[in-house]
């Protein structure tokens, strides 16, 4: 068989494989809009009560109590209204909130570009703790700084964020007077609230990279390399580091939308004026349009960073698109 023929078949499996992938990322979204959309007819109480109280009618009528329940669509069957809210929120209309009586999008529109900083930044830093000390600790395996690192990042990886967050906010900003206790969303700002969300991830990252490190660096082709007679430091970057990334890059394709679900914590605690501490709020007052607006938009973040890592994945290994994914 000749080369093109090969080459040929090689990006048809790959093609194959992500359009699978692609397919099944479309039934996880579909099947969570349908747990989505029954937070709403499932909720404990009456939706256009709420709605009413929402907009000053303490004691609504029944007459007003049914004239919002057919503005909202609840008189018709559940299937009918099911894909009417489908087909709203396919327009990026998650309805209005209960709180403020404002466009759900345009209430995540004023504080997403807060949380994103907030997400982006512990994302960095994530990065930026968890490889160095993976690569610090595969390189002296059962050596002291391995020893070190895997404390660390024992701890790290069992402290929660919210108690992570309150001993910054007394130690650093309290007694040592660096930061401040009510955060304005500025860049200069956003240093402490990411450190907390981003330890517990770094040292789950660092352990797991860890071990695949640990795990390639015990392969056969590791001693041929060696017997040639690569550096430590080539072995380690050169060829234990790519064939142990995989497996990584997942952790953080799921790692990204839980940035964004447990921010909420740490901005609350930190005050971050994002989407977190916003749903938080909408939690305690009952604001169901602004929770399915959050769980879908997790939702959706979740399914196509890890569509992407795993479409990036069956690039790099074809044993992945061979079984057809991850």
């Amino acid at each position: 068989m000749n080369q093109s023929r090969v080459t040929g078949y090689s990006k048809w499996g790959i093609l194959k494989a992500i359009g699978l992938r692609l397919g099944q990322a479309l039934l996880t979204v579909l099947g969570a809009s349908v747990l989505i959309w029954a937070l709403l007819p499932l909720a404990p109480g009456d939706p256009a009560v709420r709605l009413l109280q929402a907009r000053g009618v303490l004691e609504p009528l029944p007459e007003e109590i049914e004239a919002v329940r057919q503005e909202l669509g609840m008189d018709r069957p559940l299937p009918i209204q099911y894909a009417h809210w489908l087909s709203q929120i396919v327009r990026g209309n998650f309805s209005d909130s209960y709180q403020s009586g404002k466009p759900v999008l345009q209430e995540f529109g004023k504080r997403l570009p807060a949380t994103a900083m907030l997400a982006g930044v512990a994302l960095f830093l994530s990065f930026l703790v968890s490889i160095p000390t993976a690569l610090l600790s595969a390189a002296y395996h059962e050596r002291w700084p391995d020893h070190a690192a895997r404390f660390l990042t024992q701890v790290g990886a069992t402290m929660p964020s919210f108690l992570v967050g309150l001993l910054i906010l007394y130690v650093i900003v309290l007694k040592l007077g660096w930061g401040q206790v009510v955060s304005g969303g500025k860049f200069s700002q956003v240093w402490l609230p990411a450190a907390c969300l981003a330890l517990g991830r770094a040292a789950r990252w660092a352990q797991l990279l860890r071990a695949n490190l640990l795990e390639a660096l015990g392969s056969r082709y590791i001693l041929v390399v060696t017997a040639r007679g690569a550096t430590k430091i080539r072995i380690l970057l050169r060829y234990a580091l790519p064939n142990a990334m995989l497996p990584f890059l997942t952790a953080v394709g799921v790692g990204i939308s839980a940035l964004l679900g447990g921010s909420a914590i740490i901005e609350t605690v930190f005050t971050w004026p994002g989407l977190g501490s916003f749903v938080v709020a909408a939690i305690g007052a009952r604001d169901l349009p602004v929770m399915q607006g959050f769980v879908a938009i997790n939702t959706l973040v979740y399914v196509t960073a890890s569509f992407v890592v795993d479409a990036l994945a069956m690039l790099l290994d074809p044993r992945i698109r061979e079984g057809g994914g991850l």
